[in-house]
């Protein structure tokens, strides 16, 4: 084109399935965008340093000979995990060729190898103590990522705070990156209910502070408490618990006491929630520390009640998968329709589906019923069994 565009979409051209396909918590799944081939740029690798996230995830970072990529100055890249560093074979000392991924993420796509960029020697080993607080670094089984696992870990405090104030989560505006080091640092926030205790007095004590920007961090703050269930219940940073599922978790238990004393099979029940998602919140809740902050956060009078979506008992304990494009409803109206009653869609047919909605063009899943023995009916025999 004879001007500058960042790349193209692509689209199902169809309504009927486009409303099929739905979406996810963040994007369509009847569209995808396609970039160009990402600028880049050659330099050295000069350190690997591992980095920890608000999980206690390391991710190895490298540090970079800074390279101009795209107009801006490159000098840290990641690395993910161990499995992507033992795929690029890279070591430290290796030149690399690094891409902004979507002209934004910095990553290594390649090692360089030829005459003018020798290879280097020295091997990156995830460290088996915490760089922050030397607590122990494990891998679970069958999981690519390192983990921190002591709970008070101060990168794993910093991360979780900013985690929280984010403007998708508590929306506090105001408390960013330099902040929140400052209030861990001097320990005026251990924990995100302490954020509830900040005083103007203590935010004037810390470096470039006047009167009027602590009274608006305090505002911002006070401001936070009337956020909905799902934020508080995102906020918390439970291991795959995303902004939509926190949704869904506020609407079925409608309170976070609810919530705390969920099973995982009373948490299976709720919509995209399966035994991973079930487990890790069971896991958290299980965890003293966890239950008094929810405490701390309950007295500081942040919402943790919300409105409970309504369900009936008509379909209690049936389980329904739809497949096919139906004549008269959406796949949500539909899916609305029988979660309203009481019953859960699944997304794969198994041997505990009771029932299979099929329409026109229906695919494997109707092959898989048949299989199986599992009940097949139409949009009519649905309405019926409504």
């Amino acid at each position: 084109m004879p001007y500058e565009i960042d790349g193209i979409v692509i689209k199902v051209d169809r309504t009927a399935w486009q409303r099929e396909l739905g979406f996810t918590g963040k994007a369509p799944r009847w569209a995808i965008a396609y970039k160009y081939a990402a600028r880049g740029g050659i330099t050295q690798i000069e350190n690997i340093v591992p980095q920890v996230g608000r999980t206690g995830k390391l991710t190895p970072v490298a540090w970079l000979k800074p390279v101009p990529i795209g107009g801006t100055t490159v000098s840290r890249a990641t690395l993910h995990n161990m499995d992507e560093i033992a795929r690029l074979g890279v070591k430290i000392g290796d030149w690399v060729e690094v891409e902004r991924g979507g002209d934004v993420i910095p990553k290594v796509v390649k090692v360089v190898e030829d005459g003018d960029h020798p290879r280097g020697h020295k091997q990156f080993e995830m460290p088996e103590h915490c760089p922050v607080c030397g607590g122990n670094v494990v891998r679970t089984p069958g999981e690519a990522d390192h983990r921190c696992v002591n709970a008070n870990c101060p990168a794993k405090l910093r991360e979780t705070v900013l985690h929280f104030a984010s403007r998708g989560v508590m929306n506090i505006d105001g408390m960013g990156e330099a902040l929140v080091i400052q209030l861990t640092e001097r320990g005026l926030v251990k924990d995100v209910a302490d954020i509830y205790k900040l005083t103007k007095k203590d935010l004037l004590s810390l470096e470039r502070f006047a009167e009027k920007s602590a009274q608006n961090i305090v505002d911002e703050v006070e401001r936070s408490k009337k956020l909905p269930l799902e934020r508080v219940i995102y906020g918390l940073g439970i291991r795959f618990v995303g902004e939509r599922t926190a949704q869904f978790l506020a609407q079925h238990f409608g309170s976070m006491e609810a919530l705390e004393h969920a099973s995982q099979e009373e948490l299976q029940d709720v919509n995209e929630v399966g035994p991973r998602i079930a487990e890790s919140i069971v896991e958290f809740f299980s965890i003293a520390a966890n239950r008094k902050l929810i405490e701390r956060l309950r007295e500081a009078g942040l919402t943790l009640t919300g409105q409970k979506k309504q369900r009936g008992t008509k379909l209690a304990g049936k389980t329904f998968v739809l497949t096919g494009t139906l004549a008269n409803l959406t796949r949500d109206e539909a899916k609305k329709m029988i979660e309203d009653a009481g019953g859960k869609v699944t997304g794969s047919v198994s041997k505990k589906t009771d029932y299979v909605v099929a329409g026109t063009d229906a695919g494997s899943k109707l092959d898989k019923a048949k299989e199986l023995g599992v009940k097949v009916i139409d949009e009519k025999e649905m309405k019926g069994i409504l």
